[in-house]
């Protein structure tokens, strides 16, 4: 494993064990738990971006729906992802195509 991807890996680990002790606490305050929240969510978009950057393939958390979206908005998203992920395609074997 790289020293950053292994980095990011232990601060994702850890802000996921932060976030799971103050929801599982229920005298846990609001304001901490969003604000644990919040680094959950920076740590996983850094470990996210590494990986790609590393490996070239998509977010392994890109599939993660939000609970409180309906089924139409998730779908409505995952549609527009989709149509990016392949005008990006394009994009890039048309800039393949040029280069070579």
């Amino acid at each position: 494993m790289s020293k950053k991807i292994d980095a990011a890996h232990r601060a994702l680990v850890n802000a996921l064990n932060e976030h799971a002790r103050l929801v599982s606490n229920k005298s846990s305050k609001p304001r901490k738990v969003e604000r644990a929240g919040a680094e959950l969510r920076a740590a996983i978009k850094v470990y996210a971006a590494l990986v790609a950057a590393r490996t070239g393939t998509a977010s392994p958390f890109a599939d993660l729906a939000d609970p409180r979206l309906d089924q139409p908005t998730i779908a409505s998203l995952r549609a527009e992802r989709d149509a990016l992920a392949q005008q990006r395609a394009r994009q890039e074997a048309k800039e393949a195509a040029t280069n070579s």
